[in-house]
């Protein structure tokens, strides 16, 4: 299997953490599409919004979500990578996309615990648990047609990388 693997999900769902350890045990390349359109505009997700909308900042993730996508990569996709048709379509054909999936609970409790608002801007100007909680009931729907297969991440990291393990090996 040479194929780009993409990790979707909503913020704090662990796509970065997993997505390192996943490229490092396939020896793939790690891209996370957020941090390299920082390090490619040196802005951040916040002050990219600020400048150009929410919309401005999708079509950028779109752009770039393109740029990355090469064989033998891992790429953890930002929270709402899935709500454009074109990137959903796109991640289907050129690879196995992964939704990590966990509760509002869980999702909200890792936000509290390391915000970092400048790359996790708030979508909603609700409480992290109502934003949380909002955004899923929003997006499950995408992630799950999105999603080859749904990995639940609600558990320890060595548990996460053996789901993800066992859902390429039937891919």
């Amino acid at each position: 299997m040479d194929n780009t693997i993409y990790l979707v999900g909503a913020r704090a769902a662990g796509k970065t953490t997993m997505g390192r350890l996943l490229a490092e045990k396939l020896n793939y390349t790690f891209i996370d599409t957020d941090v390299y359109l920082l390090e490619s505009t040196k802005q951040t997700v916040a002050e990219i919004v600020e400048k150009e909308g929410w919309e401005g900042f999708r079509a950028r993730e779109s752009h770039v979500l393109t740029e990355v996508s090469l064989p033998r990569r891992v790429i953890a996709t930002g929270g709402g990578m899935v709500l454009a048709e074109q990137n959903r379509q796109f991640m289907a054909k050129m690879g196995t996309v992964l939704f990590l999936s966990a509760p509002a609970q869980v999702l909200a409790a890792r936000l509290m615990k390391d915000p970092n608002v400048a790359q996790r801007p708030s979508l909603t100007g609700l409480s992290i648990i109502e934003e949380v909680e909002k955004v899923l009931a929003d997006r499950h729907h995408l992630y799950m047609h999105s999603a080859d297969h749904v990995i639940n991440v609600d558990c320890e990291e060595a548990q996460i990388l053996s789901q993800i393990l066992t859902a390429l090996k039937r891919v």
